[in-house]
């Protein structure tokens, strides 16, 4: 085994064993860097290094969280609502493996990946519980329905169980709404009963009038969630987003935040 994969090994196991012990206060030596009053750098570790605040996101109504490579166990009501996810272009064989691996031991709701894996993950995880979710049109949403719903077909038959399809920004800018509902009912069409659709809208690169409209546009072309953002543009989810997303699609829609918590206040108000 190479020594740096045995030495990361050994440090999420020493990890995981400390997280395992009644949460502390926050030290000035804290892991996290909210909880030292700093920019939070996405690390995806929330469900061990911020107790408290997950709890929060439940009662607000969270359906699922993210998280990243390198997460220890978890209470077993928050498990089940984690998106195990790694969709970075240089991700290898042997990480997409250890995601899974994680996934698999510590009873994840799924593992998000690019398509490319989800053969992989599917082979991996069988008969384990967690679902292998990918993404479409990933992650500008410019792609064509026809080549979405291509995708969406194209990675069910691999194995994929749920989808995260993005939006096509350009034609909600446009205000061609009936192309994008279009476009959203092409990927929703193409799954099968019980496979969840989840809709990013790439909040930050919409006014409020049209982040409504996307809002209004999935839920009226079938999807099961909304999404703020991919992670892979100028900004994640705000306070205020989430507030109006919940708003517009009402309770029976999920909302799923991806970043923006940078402060304890901002997480208070999320909640």
């Amino acid at each position: 085994m190479d020594t740096q994969l045995l030495v990361d090994r050994v440090t999420r196991e020493v990890m995981a064993a400390l997280n395992s012990q009644p949460s502390a206060a926050p030290s000035a030596d804290s892991a996290c860097s909210v909880e030292n009053g700093l920019s939070c750098l996405e690390c995806g570790q929330c469900v061990t290094n911020r107790p408290d605040f997950i709890d929060g996101l439940i009662t607000g109504g969270v359906c699922r969280l993210s998280t990243q490579l390198g997460i220890g166990p978890v209470e077993a009501k928050i498990a089940r609502m984690i998106d195990h996810t790694l969709l970075k272009p240089e991700a290898t064989e042997e990480q997409i493996t250890e995601l899974c691996r994680e996934a698999s031991t510590y009873c994840f709701a799924s593992v998000c990946v690019n398509p490319i894996w989800v053969e992989l993950c599917a082979k991996l995880l069988r008969r384990s519980g967690v679902k292998v979710c990918t993404v479409i049109g990933f992650p500008l949403g410019s792609t064509t329905s026809g080549t979405k719903a291509y995708e969406t077909r194209d990675t069910i038959g691999k194995g994929a169980g749920e989808i995260d399809m993005v939006i096509n920004v350009g034609l909600i800018k446009s205000r061609q709404y009936s192309r994008v509902g279009e476009d959203i009912r092409s990927v929703v069409r193409a799954t099968r009963p019980n496979i969840l659709v989840k809709v990013i809208l790439e909040t930050c690169l919409l006014t409020d009038e049209e982040k409504v409209k996307a809002c209004e546009l999935s839920v009226e072309a079938g999807a099961d969630f909304v999404k703020t953002s991919t992670g892979f543009s100028t900004g994640g989810a705000t306070i205020e987003d989430i507030a109006l997303m919940r708003k517009t699609v009402g309770p029976e829609i999920g909302v799923k935040a991806s970043g923006g918590v940078r402060s304890f206040e901002d997480a208070e108000a999320m909640v």
